[in-house]
């Protein structure tokens, strides 16, 4: 089951997601489930109401169990959230051996090093740790440096982490619903293994996924992900921003934010609400870029998806508020899925195929905390 079928768990603040996927002979998993039921008991990425939160994860895995008709024993289950957040460390060793060849162990020493540089652990879970450049005797390496000689050998590393409260909380919801966690990805990263080409990975371009309450961004570049950041305004704060300017409930406020019932009388006044909270979005995105030094810098520019994307004319304001190349994310009809609110369940899916579609995410890279990671599931695991 573990070798051939792999489910993966999206559990949003607004809806859960489950899609079952087969290992076939393509890169590709076979779909042979997508199921989407309404989230209860969570908040931003928060467990907010435990037994809701269980309830609702255990209908959403036994609705894909009777559509795949097979018994779901394990999934892997993304994270994602005001919890997460993504970090560049740096780490350095000194090559001992009379050789000075360098081998496995001593780009583990050293992506060790380069996590020992981060300063804010006390309460948080290292989800992923993917090396993005390394550099002996100070020139730069192309791939990897194991084979090569030198005495100093430097890496830049990516890490994603996770507060460990929260974590630990969502892992329990699974095992309460009656399922085993496999392993955890952070959900903006699992999306872009869908979302996003190796092309437009390559050359520079971020993932925008505005979801009901939280925005996230996943900077790719090189093909690796180089920046991840989730902040706490998503398109429920619009809704309520509408509610609040045109005194409407908040069920008929959704509606006109959609475009379901038209707005006639006061359509500027909503089109200058909206463009008010999207601006204050971009201007947390563009900050974020600006971190990375990649603000005006990525040549594939920034693809949005999530339920917010679905407003009118967001991909000009995005393009005007970042100076990037902007557009709404479509599927083609190449795409196994045809809801685009299904990109990180399937993600997850493809990551635990364990195949080379997975790229900077596969267990080959992150294998340099496999072990300890597996240990603390089994912690939780009754």
């Amino acid at each position: 089951m573990r070798n051939e079928i792999v489910v993966g768990l999206d559990i949003g603040t607004a809806y859960t997601r489950v899609t079952v996927g087969e290992r076939g002979a393509n890169k590709l998993p076979r779909l042979l489930a997508t199921v989407k039921k309404d989230s209860r008991g969570l908040r931003r990425g928060y467990v907010v109401n435990f037994d809701e939160a269980v309830e609702a994860v255990r209908a959403t895995l036994q609705e894909a169990e009777k559509v795949a008709k097979l018994k779901l024993r394990s999934v892997v289950l993304g994270i994602g959230g005001v919890p997460l957040m993504g970090k560049i460390g740096e780490g350095q060793i000194i090559v001992g051996r009379p050789d000075l060849e360098i081998n496995e162990g001593d780009v583990t020493r050293a992506i060790e090093a380069s996590e020992l540089s981060l300063t804010d652990l006390a309460n948080r879970r290292l989800i992923h740790t993917i090396p993005l450049a390394f550099k002996l005797d100070g020139e730069r390496v192309m791939g990897r440096p194991e084979g090569m000689k030198g005495t100093k050998l430097e890496v830049k590393t990516f890490f994603v982490t996770c507060l460990t409260q929260p974590l630990n909380n969502l892992v329990k919801v699974v095992e309460r619903a009656g399922y085993l966690v496999d392993d955890i990805v952070a959900s903006p990263l699992a999306a872009g293994l869908v979302a996003l080409t190796p092309s437009q990975k390559a050359v520079g371009a971020a993932l925008v996924n505005i979801g009901s309450h939280t925005t996230s961004i996943a900077i790719f570049e090189d093909g690796l992900p180089i920046g991840l950041q989730v902040f706490p305004v998503g398109s429920a704060d619009i809704t309520n921003d509408i509610a609040l300017g045109l005194r409407l409930p908040p069920e008929e406020a959704e509606r006109v934010k959609l475009g379901i019932e038209p707005m006639l009388t006061a359509k500027k006044k909503l089109d200058e609400i909206i463009e008010a909270r999207l601006s204050d979005m971009f201007e947390l995105i563009e900050s974020q870029l600006k971190k990375l030094g990649r603000n005006g810098l990525l040549p594939a520019g920034v693809i949005i998806t999530g339920g917010g994307s679905n407003l009118d004319n967001i991909d000009k304001l995005a393009k005007d508020a970042l100076r990037l190349p902007a557009r709404v994310l479509t599927l083609g009809n190449e795409s196994p899925l045809k809801d685009p609110g299904y990109l990180v369940a399937y993600g997850l899916t493809i990551f635990g195929t364990d195949q080379e579609t997975a790229g900077g995410l596969s267990r080959g890279i992150v294998g340099i905390i496999t072990r300890k990671f597996t240990a603390w599931l089994k912690e939780l695991w009754p």
